[in-house]
């Protein structure tokens, strides 16, 4: 089907669960990450914001290099989780899922953050006076006024996550079904002088690429959710 082999297949199987997982996960971590930072301003939350962007300056090798370190059998956490009886994360699933969602994290956060920033406080201040809770003023007030900013996080998050390829590389390699992602495989394509088996998966992903563009800017249009 579409000219793809079984070793095609298995790379777009893993690279969908991993886009998933991690969007699920970020869309839990930065929705109060970036309501807080979207409530005032301080040295702290800079401080914060400053962090939460890094990945989008820092070289993707460098933060793969230093997640081995501290992930590997050696490192703070891997030897920690070795010491438990457990396995260490570098070149596993779990790996890469930890290092998408940090790698990831600006692409939700600030989606989110502008979007709460724009709406402001007044309508959750006018719930409560109404005698609404906290999880009833978010599910029913700035949940729905924001939900623009949620579908801006959820498909730039999804789609950062499948073009991802140095953090990947450098903490995970190349396992077939544990770690080789979309990316990675058309890597190992045209390095072995594949050409065919890379244009095929590369143009896939430069079509969902402008699939992706085209509706974050479509919802940003209607919403104003995200300044570009």
């Amino acid at each position: 089907m579409l000219g793809l082999s079984p070793e095609d297949w298995q790379a777009i199987e893993l690279t969908l669960r991993l886009c998933l997982y991690t969007t699920l996960i970020l869309l839990l971590l930065a929705t109060p990450i970036a309501w807080w930072l979207a409530s005032g301003r301080s040295w702290l939350r800079t401080l914060v914001q400053s962090v939460v962007a890094l990945p989008l300056v820092l070289p993707p090798t460098v933060l793969g290099f230093y997640l081995l370190i501290v992930l590997g059998p050696r490192g703070p956490i891997g030897a920690t989780l070795e010491q438990m009886g457990l396995n260490h994360l570098a070149f596993s699933f779990e790996g890469i899922l930890l290092a998408s969602v940090i790698y990831s994290m600006p692409f939700a956060v600030q989606p989110l953050q502008e979007a709460f920033s724009t709406l402001g406080r007044r309508p959750a201040e006018v719930a409560s006076s109404l005698g609404a809770g906290p999880v009833d003023r978010f599910f029913s007030v700035i949940l729905p006024l924001t939900r623009g900013g949620f579908i801006v996080a959820a498909t730039l998050t999804f789609a950062h996550t499948i073009g991802e390829f140095g953090v990947i590389l450098m903490l995970g390699g190349s396992i077939p079904g544990e770690t080789r992602v979309l990316s990675v495989l058309i890597y190992d394509h045209a390095e072995s002088m594949n050409y065919a088996a890379a244009h095929r998966l590369s143009a896939m992903l430069l079509i969902f690429a402008f699939v992706v563009l085209f509706v974050v800017y479509a919802f940003n249009r209607r919403f104003r959710t995200v300044r570009f």
